[in-house]
């Protein structure tokens, strides 16, 4: 099995794209998901998220309310790289955990759908493909002014927060062109989704997977070691 890392920027229209994956029998893996489990009541990282940023930041269930969280981050970087050290680790042993199971369960590759992946690139290492979801700077700001009903001064400021998309489409392997319809952007998936079946890049993730069999217990320290990091 190998990895695949999908990304974009916000209202780039990336979760469209790991929906189509998934709809193609595609294995994805939502940060944003696992991120919202991390962080639920009782959870450490959500005892140390109340810690710092006070509980005016909680809804009345007790649950964090993302919104306030998100309008107070994308207004302050520090606040938003002290968020990103509590929830980060978190997120990367839980999404470990599930390659873990999908790789016991035979598949060939996991698509990891990462908004981040290029600003912390603590899983770049470990990717075989990397794929951007990108639109032009209009188009993003209109769709994320719409889809949230932010002033354009507030869109703006949440699209500077993140690395600019002609960044991160230098960084990729693959890039879906997003700034039109659905019709084109289905398309590209369907021609990124063969490249990926047709790749061979899971065979050699097995034979070395085959060789450690010999060395079992130092496989399962080096995976021990990841999760407790």
């Amino acid at each position: 099995m190998f990895l695949v890392g999908l990304t974009g920027g916000i209202a780039s229209g990336k979760s469209a794209v790991s929906s189509m994956l998934r709809e193609l029998g595609c294995p994805v893996i939502d940060a944003d998901v696992v991120a919202r489990k991390v962080v639920e009541p009782h959870t450490p990282a959500y005892s140390r998220i109340v810690y710092h940023f006070g509980p005016e930041i909680l809804l009345e269930n007790g649950e964090i309310d993302r919104q306030k969280l998100g309008l107070l981050i994308f207004a302050d970087e520090e606040k938003r790289k002290l968020l990103n050290s509590i929830t980060h680790p978190e997120i990367h042993k839980a999404m470990l955990k599930e390659i873990l199971l999908y790789f016991l369960r035979g598949y060939r590759y996991v698509v990891l759908d990462v908004p981040l992946l290029f600003e912390t690139r603590r899983l770049t290492k470990f990717l075989n493909h990397t794929v951007v979801v990108y639109c032009d700077p209009a188009t993003q700001l209109s769709r994320l002014m719409q889809r949230d009903g932010l002033t354009q001064e507030q869109a703006e400021q949440r699209v500077a927060a993140q690395m600019p998309l002609n960044e991160k489409r230098g960084l990729a392997n693959h890039v879906i062109e997003n700034s039109g319809g659905r019709e084109d952007a289905h398309r590209q998936v369907l021609r990124l989704h063969t490249k990926l079946e047709d790749s061979m890049d899971f065979l050699l993730v097995r034979v070395i997977a085959i060789a450690a069999t010999t060395g079992l217990g130092g496989m399962l320290l080096y995976a021990a070691k990841i999760l407790l990091s």
